[in-house]
């Protein structure tokens, strides 16, 4: 698949919503002042989302029309101490977000490890025509999913192992339980949009893991770089969209309202799926009860 800009006509992009996510681990002052004036600013601007801001830097997933959105990328990127910021975009027919959040957090992406300072000791990154390379060749690594398991239930890359987790959070204890046998080749992780793996990383090497890398720009940008090469299945994304396939185009995957379970199409045809009531994981959950 081209790059996305290439991609996508004017015409294409003036009828429908851009998408937007970006982060950069940086220090920020001023957070509160950063909060009223950026909340204002996305307001004006018809812009729905949510910006996260803290000390260590910033995280965003933003949608709107693109001179909305240009109009905050180059406000953002302007800003003395946030600078260039690498963003990963898609299109969306509606607008994928119910409201415009700005908020002030302890941590960018939760983790609650404090010696983990993606900034100054991060992981090494491997980009995603690289990752590719490695794949054709058939080069040995371990791709390493660091997602929740509902996530990677959707899709991951071939022969991927989860980490197996349900919580980011809880992301240091399943590092503590993978298997002293653990393959001993170069590690390769990597989630949405790669925000985790910046925490990811650093932690697994202070765990002793020699060789680890992480995707750069995660999932999506390896879609938006490499199509949907090495991939099985669809990216689940924190919106209305639900999921998105190799193509950046949101798929029929739906949620269950009862218990948030991401439903392909197939799990859809269960006689436990009752829309805005319950699905088979709800039946599954209450049957172990």
């Amino acid at each position: 698949m081209a790059a996305m800009n290439e991609g996508i006509t004017s015409t294409k992009l003036a009828c429908q919503v851009l998408n937007i996510a970006a982060y950069k681990f940086v220090p920020l002052t001023g957070l509160a002042e950063r909060r009223e004036h950026l909340r204002n600013f996305c307001l004006d601007l018809k812009l729905r989302g949510t910006i996260l801001l803290s000390r260590e830097g910033v995280n965003l997933f933003v949608a709107g029309n693109r001179s909305a959105i240009d109009q905050l990328l180059a406000q953002l990127q302007q800003d003395s101490e946030i600078g260039t910021l690498d963003v990963k975009r898609s299109l969306s027919d509606y607008q994928p977000f119910n409201r415009m959040l700005v908020r002030l957090k302890q941590e960018i992406i939760a983790f609650g490890v404090d010696s983990i300072d993606p900034r100054n000791a991060p992981a090494q990154k491997i980009s995603p025509e690289r990752l590719k390379l490695w794949l054709d060749e058939g080069r040995s690594c371990t791709l390493l999913d660091v997602r929740n398991d509902y996530e990677v239930r959707l899709g991951t890359f071939d022969g991927a192992v989860p980490i197996r987790v349900d919580h980011f959070r809880t992301f240091p204890e399943a590092v503590d339980q993978l298997p002293e046998d653990f393959p001993d080749q170069p590690i390769v992780m990597f989630c949405t949009g790669g925000i985790r793996c910046e925490k990811a990383g650093p932690y697994m090497q202070q765990a002793g893991f020699r060789d680890v890398y992480q995707l750069d720009g995660g999932i999506l940008k390896y879609f938006e770089q490499c199509g949907g090469t090495h991939f099985e299945g669809e990216c689940f994304v924190f919106d209305k969209r639900t999921a998105l396939n190799a193509e950046l185009q949101e798929t029929a995957t739906t949620l269950c309202y009862a218990c948030q379970s991401a439903l392909t199409v197939e799990e859809q045809q269960s006689p436990h799926y009752v829309p805005s009531e319950s699905c088979q994981y709800c039946y599954e959950k209450q049957s172990a009860e």
